[in-house]
């Protein structure tokens, strides 16, 4: 026994050496296992989508719908994929709104016993001005709309509501936490509209602790008010606070340049790789080309842009042939209308377009951990028995329910199966529409390992299908 016992333990200990020393690529793989290896292999050592990256970033810079930024994204991303080579690029025109900022936004907290505090703040996305001369009123503070209602006009008329609500820090993943106080910037200004309020300001939406804004998108009711509304960055957001507590009778001043104009033409930008068997199935991989106008754009949604490129890129140079055309769309107005999507949604439904499924990286450059998937069970099933082929601290799972935002409306208008990439979330919301949200902030393996994860399930259901009569 002793004989046997000690021989086992040499034969598994000389097997877990062996698999250290020879790597799973020299022990013999499949030819799936080493279409992976050379897809992650081709994107950490070349790097190629970090750079491009690094183009869009600090080249083209900004690129809120509308504005010359945009203008210039959509040459440099027809531009690129012209350049790479692939089978079709084109532009598909879609009408956007244009809202310009202005100049910087003035806040401070007036009449208290140090004077005038300045504060850090961005107009919300959409925001109407204040009056040139700026507004000055007395605060209320709420933490919640329904707080609003029941404090009711008598409390709220004639003042400026301040949304003081904390990014709840205790949620493991910090999607939920940005879900829990985005209502406040959305529908917190018509809702204080509603009470006769003058003005809104809000304590950002993002988890970091700093003092760098977060602005993004609000709802203006038809019926009610526009009323000017600014974020705050989370210490002037402190400031504030502290201030009320001290002298309740404290005033606040805000300054907002803010402009709408017209509609503006603009275009989403699309490239293809054409099926060699099925050219007339579609597996769609997208981000969105827009980004706010306070930052590069390198996390939302620079990333989702070259992870989305990057597949076409890779599948090029490593001589992947599709069986089904494969697309990278970079949608336009995502941060404030979502016209880009709705406008292919629009045409895709027209046409008869046959898309087997669509897949949108919007969550930054961040480690990826999975994928969020919106299809029938057996298709969610089939994807998790390709989990073993991802690399080790890659993708580890695929849970049910995803896509984004710029898909959502494919999915409404023809059925179509939508994916969601899944980075790791936990510095998503530090960055999410603040000025920090700049292409120093994405690290290359970080963003590689992503492009190369979405890659590789694009690969597989491109070559196996959503079910077995669809496999190669």
């Amino acid at each position: 026994m002793l004989t046997l016992s000690f021989s086992l333990a040499f034969s598994v200990a000389l097997t877990l050496a062996l698999s250290t020393v020879f790597p799973r690529e020299a022990r013999g793989q499949t030819e799936d296992e080493k279409t992976v290896t050379a897809i992650f292999s081709e994107r950490l050592t070349t790097g190629e989508m970090y750079y491009l990256l690094e183009d869009l970033s600090k080249n083209i810079g900004p690129r809120l719908s509308g504005s010359e930024g945009a203008e210039r994204a959509v040459a440099w991303a027809k531009e690129v994929m012209e350049g790479y080579g692939f089978d079709r690029v084109y532009l598909q025109e879609v009408m956007v709104p244009h809202w310009e900022r202005g100049e910087p936004e003035q806040v401070r907290i007036v009449n208290v016993n140090e004077g005038m505090i300045e504060l850090n703040a961005l107009a919300i996305g959409g925001s109407v001005p204040t009056e040139p001369v700026g507004l000055t009123a007395p605060v209320v503070v709420v933490h919640s709309l329904e707080e609003v209602e029941e404090l009711g006009r008598e409390a709220v008329e004639g003042k400026i509501v301040f949304y003081n609500r904390r990014f709840d820090q205790t949620v493991i993943s910090t999607g939920p936490g940005y879900g829990g106080a985005v209502d406040q910037r959305t529908a917190g200004p018509s809702q204080a509209a509603r009470f006769g309020a003058v003005g809104v300001v809000i304590r950002s939406a993002g988890s970091d602790f700093g003092d760098a804004p977060h602005t993004g998108g609000l709802r203006y009711l038809e019926d009610v008010e526009r009323i000017p509304a600014a974020a705050l960055g989370y210490q002037s957001a402190d400031r504030l606070e502290r201030a009320l507590e001290e002298q309740p009778e404290a005033m606040l001043y805000m300054r907002l340049d803010s402009k709408w104009h017209p509609d503006a033409l603009s275009y989403n930008v699309i490239g293809e790789i054409r099926g060699r068997e099925r050219p007339d199935e579609i597996i769609l991989v997208g981000g969105h080309l827009d980004s706010w106008d306070v930052s590069e754009g390198a996390h939302d949604d620079g990333a989702g842009v070259v992870h989305s490129i990057g597949v076409l890129r890779t599948f090029q140079k490593l001589g992947i042939r599709p069986r089904h055309t494969i697309r990278a769309v970079l949608f336009m107005n995502e941060e404030n209308g979502l016209r880009g999507g709705l406008k292919y949604a629009e045409v895709a439904k027209e046409t008869g377009e046959n898309h087997l499924i669509a897949l949108e990286s919007d969550a930054g450059g961040f480690s990826p951990r999975g994928f969020g998937v919106s299809a029938d069970d057996d298709v969610i099933e089939r994807f998790r028995s390709w989990l073993p082929l991802f690399p080790q601290n890659t993708i580890s799972y695929i849970n049910m329910g995803g896509g984004g935002a710029d898909i959502g409306p494919l999915r409404r208008e023809t059925g179509t199966p939508t994916i969601g990439f899944n980075p790791d979330s936990q510095r998503a919301f530090d960055y999410h529409h603040a000025p920090t949200d700049v292409f120093e902030a994405v690290n290359r393996r970080e963003l590689e390992l992503g492009g190369a994860s979405i890659a590789t399930l694009i690969y597989l259901i491109d070559k196996y299908g959503l079910r077995d009569d669809m496999a190669q």
